[in-house]
C-alpha cells in the first residue's frame, strides 16, 4: 500500500538527508590535494618530483637569488630552492592549509619569508626577484586568473630573471568539446576547478605577458600511480601515505576514484613544466 505524502514531514527528512550527506567523511568532501597532503603526500604535483627538479635545473639556480614562490603548497619545492643558498626566499599564499608545514620548512633560514597574499598582488616591490616558481596552481585558475597571476610574476621579475611554472596540460589535437567534458570530470573527481591548457596555450599566456619561452619539459600524469609515489615519497613515505588512507575514513574510496580518473584520462592528460625569461628593456 503506497505510504501518504505529507508535505512537512518529508520536507524535513530531505533537509535531514542533506544533513547527513554534508556530515559524510571530511575525505569525501575535501579538495583533492589537500587531501592528499593530509594523508601525508608531499609531492603535490602532477608531473612528480622528477619534473620539479629539471624545471629548476633548467632555471639555472645558483647562490645568492632572490627567489619567490606562488603557492608552495607543503614546502616540498621549498626545501629544493632553500638548498641553493638564496640571498632571499617568499613563498606567497592566502590560503591557511600547508601553512604549518611550509613554516616548518622555513624555520632555521633567516632569509626565508611567508608571505600571507594572493598571487595575482603579492604587494611585494617590482622587479627585485630573479627567479619566480610557481607550481600546480594555474591549472585552478580561470583564464583571468591566469593571466593576472602570470602578470604579476612578470612584474615581480627583474630583467633577466626567469618564470618557472609546473602545470597539467591537455593534448592539442583534441577538440574542445573533449577538452572540456575532462575538465569537468577532473575538477568533479579533485572537488576544484581545474582548467588545464594546451602546452601552446600555456606558452601563449606565458608570451602575451612579454615573457620569451626557454624551455619545456613534460611528464605523464601519474600522480597515484605506485611507481610515481615511490619515486616521489620514498619507500617508507609511500607506506606511510598508505596506512593513512586506509585509516581514514572514506580516504580510500576517493583515492582509488580519483585514480581511475587519472588512469581513464591519460592519453589526454599530461605535465608540463615551463620556463620563461624576463627580457632586459630595449
Amino acid at each position: 500500500m503506497a505510504a501518504a505524502h505529507h508535505p512537512a514531514r518529508d520536507e524535513a527528512m530531505s533537509a535531514s538527508a542533506g544533513r547527513g550527506r554534508r556530515r559524510g567523511p571530511e575525505a569525501s568532501r575535501m579538495q583533492g590535494h589537500w587531501l592528499l597532503a593530509k594523508l601525508g603526500k608531499r609531492v603535490l604535483r602532477p608531473g612528480g618530483i622528477e619534473l620539479t627538479r629539471r624545471l629548476l635545473e633548467a632555471v639555472d639556480i645558483r647562490p645568492g637569488q632572490r627567489i619567490v614562490e606562488l603557492g608552495p603548497g607543503v614546502g616540498r619545492t621549498a626545501e629544493l630552492l632553500l638548498g641553493s643558498s638564496p640571498a632571499s626566499y617568499r613563498a606567497v599564499d592566502p590560503n591557511p592549509e600547508g601553512r604549518e608545514r611550509v613554516a616548518a620548512v622555513l624555520a632555521g633560514h633567516p632569509r626565508a619569508e611567508y608571505v600571507i597574499a594572493d598571487a595575482a598582488d603579492t604587494g611585494l616591490p617590482t622587479g627585485e626577484a630573479d627567479l619566480v616558481v610557481g607550481e600546480a596552481m594555474l591549472t585552478m585558475q580561470s583564464q583571468e586568473g591566469k593571466r593576472a597571476i602570470i602578470a604579476e610574476a612578470a612584474r615581480l621579475l627583474a630583467p633577466g630573471g626567469r618564470y618557472a611554472i609546473h602545470e597539467l596540460a591537455l593534448r592539442a589535437d583534441r577538440g574542445e568539446e573533449e577538452r572540456e567534458a575532462a575538465r569537468k570530470r577532473l575538477s568533479r573527481i579533485i572537488r576544484v576547478g581545474a582548467r588545464p591548457l594546451p602546452e601552446e596555450e600555456w606558452r601563449a599566456l606565458l608570451t602575451g605577458a612579454g615573457l620569451e619561452v626557454v624551455w619545456t619539459g613534460t611528464a605523464p600524469m601519474r600522480l597515484l600511480e605506485p611507481r610515481r609515489l615511490i619515486a616521489d615519497e620514498g619507500i617508507l613515505g609511500a607506506l606511510r601515505f598508505w596506512r593513512a588512507v586506509r585509516r581514514t575514513p572514506g580516504a580510500l574510496e576517493r583515492i582509488r576514484a580519483m585514480r581511475e580518473t587519472f588512469r581513464a584520462q591519460e592519453e589526454l592528460l599530461s605535465a608540463v613544466g615551463i620556463v620563461a625569461r624576463k627580457p632586459a628593456p630595449a
